[in-house]
């Protein structure tokens, strides 16, 4: 039997500088208009998973596929097959934010799909095609979290893009700094004061809300442990940090979506997902 590939991919799933100091140089205004065709073009291919539209399999190299989900077997025929357990008509998705960092688009997603979930995605550009993509994905909750927040509202809107390198240092420091080597007395100054909005599904507002969250697992004895950065992406006043650790005694990965405003964190968004044994992966190609 002969494979349609683009049938299969149909299942599957600023740069910004000043000329004279106030001209874009036609440069530059072509890589924004190729950042914006990315953008538009991951959008159209995640929605595809709902609508069933064949026309974003273009996007998508036809032989090169590397597939981070371990879930999913690799190439566009694994891809395929795990879509083609969903039942139909069933999927839902709306990206609510999409940012590109070079060859990179990453993504924010509210999905329904084997239920409702909240999705960080990466794709890797190389050549104008998609040819490599991780995600992180946690079950959302029915209810929102001690503020009243949810996993996906929140800012959406990106500025700064002139500070995009000076937002990843400071979120990378703050990773590394905080969550990985504990050095708690450095947290209060990466924020204005209390003010830090969260959502966290278990975690209210504030630097408050955080160290109660903490005090409160820890006396149940759940832990927290961030052993690794492995990505750090960001757009403007948005970083996204890709880290591998533990939680509660299980090997997971933590996808941390951040804002920054005025040179300190200012919003969190995050989806932790428990990495399956070895045994059970699909692919070869590592979570990360």
């Amino acid at each position: 039997m002969t494979i349609d590939k683009s049938r299969l991919v149909s299942l599957a799933l600023g740069a910004l500088t000043l000329a004279s100091g106030a001209v874009y140089s036609s440069t530059m205004s072509q890589e924004k208009t190729m950042s914006d065709n990315y953008k538009q073009e991951i959008v159209s291919l995640l929605k595809s998973i709902e609508t069933g539209d064949s026309q974003p399999a273009g996007y998508i190299s036809p032989d090169k596929y590397i597939q981070h989900n371990l879930s999913i077997a690799d190439g566009l025929a694994g891809f395929a097959s795990a879509l083609q357990h969903l039942p139909k008509g069933s999927a839902r998705v709306n990206t609510v934010r999409v940012f590109q960092d070079g060859d990179f688009v990453f993504t924010h997603t509210d999905y329904d799909f084997f239920g409702p979930k909240a999705g960080f995605d990466i794709f890797r550009f190389e050549n104008g095609k998609i040819v490599e993509h991780w995600d992180n994905l946690q079950e959302k909750p029915a209810t929102a979290n001690p503020s009243g927040r949810t996993m996906l509202d929140g800012h959406t809107r990106l500025t700064d893009l002139n500070k995009t390198e000076e937002n990843k240092k400071l979120v990378r420091a703050f990773v590394n700094d905080i969550l990985v080597n504990g050095r708690m007395k450095n947290l209060a100054g990466y924020f204005d004061g209390d003010n830090y909005i969260q959502h966290n599904p278990q975690i209210a507002d504030n630097l408050s809300g955080l160290g109660a969250a903490l005090r409160a697992m820890a006396e149940q004895g759940i832990f927290m442990k961030y052993r690794r950065i492995h990505k750090v992406l960001g757009e403007g006043n948005f970083v996204l940090v890709a880290s591998e650790g533990e939680l509660g005694g299980r090997h997971s990965a933590f996808y941390d979506l951040f804002r920054v405003a005025n040179g300190k964190i200012a919003e969190h968004w995050d989806t932790i997902e428990t990495i399956p044994a070895a045994t059970m992966h699909k692919n070869a190609n590592g979570k990360f």
